[in-house]
């Protein structure tokens, strides 16, 4: 078949390499000799897999379904797959959404049906990271769907609302995987310890160990047996049968960050950062700040929405806050990592603990609304430019009082068209600065509108 695509035979599922997935003797990493073989082998994702739900009928060859699989990497997409090409008598093809093209795409979906018309046999057709697809690829996907040439079993860790085309989303069943539980990796570390296809009982694992592991691991389960499988190789290489916390920091000295760049986390966490800045929660405001900076990402993104938070849950309650932070961001311009982290932690902190109010952009907002209702009438003549020849015999300019020949330094005139003449817009809050502009408000107001 075309590169990017290769068809399963049913039974037990093979990897790239050749070597049965589950075969204790296999050169095949740990994660892949641990593959679930069974659907009681399965850990995580119980809410998925109730007897008669749709995934169970999909895995138990009952009827075709297209579903596609939305989840954190190492949640047991693939796995599922597998489960599938495991426990159906259906082929099973995958394709590959890095190097497959629409051609490949067509080929597949035309094997299948000629599969169904000729012998009446089905074909599931597993699609890893769909949403790396073109729109024209995933387009080259519905007939099959639409017709049931394919069960297609699609999977992704981005939000498929918008990795997906809203024809395919449609035409699908949506079902999210979670994070696995510290509880789910520790039983998954136990079992690779003991088990055949594993360690075999080689090695054992302390406690503190397991639990370094663990927490290292950030709800992966590939990643948790990648790096048991390197501990173990660490505490080998020092003579040891026993994998202890020095074994486990040997071969992992730093925590996986559940944050994906390109995924959902990026704006979940930017998002979390946000809303406990707005929450004045300075200390999990820096948390979200610390993983953004060790994900590496862009620290000009991250001020970005800090400058916009500036403005949106701070305004004049403290007129700092945006300077700093237009500050903060043409220092990580020029800056960048790891020293912006510095730089950001102090307008976050800034920030944090800032007055509060919404007053800006609630001012805008309602201005805004007016606008779009219609409420733009005419610029009152006295306001109107008044420079050019032939202005003043239009009216322009007449009658305008200059604010700085008054003492007040405020003059009662109307400014605003008929419109919205005596609409008040801006409300400042009690809090910080903006308390003390409430008074001064009130007073321009009460001038404004003695004429």
């Amino acid at each position: 078949m075309s590169d990017g695509l290769f068809e399963m035979p049913a039974g037990p599922r093979r990897d790239s390499g050749g070597s049965l997935a589950g075969n204790p003797t296999s050169s095949a990493p740990l994660a892949v000799r641990m593959r679930p073989q069974t659907i009681d082998e399965l850990v995580g994702q119980q809410h998925l897999l109730a007897p008669g739900s749709p995934l169970r009928q999909v895995i138990e060859g009952d009827q075709p379904l297209t579903i596609l699989l939305w989840g954190p990497p190492g949640t047991g997409k693939t796995t599922l797959a597998s489960l599938i090409s495991n426990h159906t008598d259906r082929r099973f093809v995958e394709v590959s959404a890095v190097s497959a093209g629409v051609k490949e795409v067509r080929e597949v979906i035309a094997g299948a049906r000629q599969a169904l018309a000729n012998s009446g046999r089905e074909t599931v057709l597993f699609v890893d990271e769909v949403h790396r697809f073109s729109k024209a690829q995933q387009d080259a996907l519905l007939p099959g769907v639409e017709n049931r040439w394919v069960s297609l079993v699609a999977a992704t860790t981005e939000n498929p609302h918008f990795s997906v085309i809203s024809p395919l989303l449609s035409r699908s069943l949506l079902l999210t995987l979670e994070s696995l539980t510290d509880d789910d990796i520790a039983t998954l570390l136990d079992r690779a310890v003991g088990d055949e296809r594993g360690l075999g009982g080689t090695v054992s694992v302390t406690e503190e160990a397991r639990d370094h592991l663990v927490r290292l691991s950030g709800g992966d389960a590939r990643r948790a047996l990648t790096y048991l499988e390197a501990a173990a190789g660490a505490a080998q290489a020092q003579g040891k049968t026993e994998i202890d916390v020095e074994a486990a920091a040997l071969a992992v000295d730093k925590a996986a960050v559940r944050y994906d760049r390109q995924g959902d986390q990026h704006y979940d966490v930017a998002s979390a950062l946000i809303k406990s800045v707005r929450g004045s929660d300075v200390d999990a405001a820096l948390h979200y700040l610390a993983r953004m900076a060790e994900a590496g990402e862009d620290p000009r993104f991250i001020a970005r929405r800090l400058m916009i938070s500036a403005s949106e849950d701070i305004g004049m309650a403290d007129p700092t806050a945006l300077p700093t932070v237009v500050a903060a961001a043409q220092a990580v311009a020029m800056i960048g990592w790891p020293e912006s982290r510095i730089i950001l932690a102090q307008a976050v902190i800034h920030l944090a603990l800032a007055p509060k109010s919404n007053a800006v952009v609630v001012a805008i907002g309602a201005a805004q609304a007016d606008v779009t209702a219609g409420k733009a009438g005419a610029v009152p003549p006295a306001l109107r430019d008044a420079h050019y020849s032939g202005a003043k015999k239009l009216g322009h300019g007449h009658d305008y009082r200059y604010a700085h020949d008054d003492p007040r330094g405020v003059v009662g005139q109307q400014y605003a068209p008929d419109e919205v003449d005596g609409t008040e817009y801006y409300a400042p809050s009690r809090h910080g600065f903006e308390g003390s502009l409430r008074e001064r408000l009130a007073k321009l107001r009460a001038i404004l509108r003695d004429r």
